[in-house]
């Protein structure tokens, strides 16, 4: 299913499915033509060709070195979808990567990717402290918001209480999905990205890098893939990027002119909550 039909109510989030360990992949999403379902089509394909490459693995072994790893695959190859890219494909004007607009496409991504790192701690966070019986059902919905102001900095807009259940608004808590896996994806996918350009022979500044069209990148991207589960993950994270713990280096070295731009805006300014 790619297009939401108009005769009943289906589920449009985004998934992605293995129908038979070989060669039947499918994507279930509502799909809209707009940038942000193309990100989120690559998204899901990661997990398409991660299945498909890891299936001659033994079963118990086809599945992401990690959770997060699965998570990560698309989300990494959506980095190279740069200006240049889409103006080698038509879909933008060419040269146009100046400052202004490097800022905000960078703000963008960081909007996506960066303030998504404290909600990604939040979600789990919760799970766990309710799993546990750290936080009573009388408090559930009490416990969010204080995660979420401690946490995040954002508040609810009106007056909430244990007669709402807003947690229940995010689908992967009512879906019993543990969330982790995107906060460490988040972290993967720019360490990913920055050893893959590497491999691509690719040496200017990482936000710029597209490994579209390198067979160096592909190849040892496939050998990660190829390993599904077999291996423990800073093995397979060693197979891609050289090292064995994940780095968020690479994710302060993307956003290098975002940071100085907001440094430069935002000086003599305390920020925070």
């Amino acid at each position: 299913m790619l297009v939401k039909p108009r005769d009943r109510e289906v589920v449009c989030h985004a998934s992605a499915f293995d129908i038979d360990g070989k060669d039947d992949v499918r994507i279930k999403m509502c799909t809209l033509p707009t940038e942000e379902d193309l990100r989120t089509i690559h998204h899901e394909l990661g997990h398409n060709y991660y299945q498909r490459a890891y299936q001659a693995q033994p079963y118990l072994f086809r599945n992401g070195a990690n959770e997060g790893f699965h998570e990560a695959i698309g989300d990494a190859l959506v980095l190279s979808m740069t200006p240049d890219y889409y103006a080698r494909l038509g879909l933008a004007q060419p040269g146009a990567g100046d400052q202004r607009a490097t800022v905000n496409f960078q703000m963008r991504v960081a909007l996506d990717r960066v303030a998504f790192l404290p909600f990604g701690k939040v979600i789990d966070q919760w799970r766990w402290d309710v799993f546990s019986g750290r936080t009573p059902p009388a408090r559930w919905n009490a416990a969010w918001w204080e995660q979420r102001r401690r946490v995040q900095g954002v508040d609810a807009p009106m007056a909430r209480s244990e007669a709402d259940f807003d947690p229940g608004a995010k689908y992967h808590v009512p879906g019993h999905t543990p969330y982790t896996r995107y906060f460490l994806a988040s972290v993967y996918m720019f360490q990913f990205h920055r050893a893959l350009c590497r491999a691509a022979g690719q040496d200017g500044p990482l936000h710029q890098c597209s490994i579209h069209g390198s067979r160096q990148a592909g190849e040892r991207l496939a050998a990660l893939l190829a390993m599904g589960a077999s291996r423990p993950w800073p093995e397979a994270l060693q197979v891609v990027t050289g090292e064995r713990q994940a780095d968020a280096s690479a994710m302060l070295e993307y956003f290098a002119p975002l940071r100085a731009w907001l440094a430069e805006q935002n000086r003599g300014r305390t920020c925070g909550w």
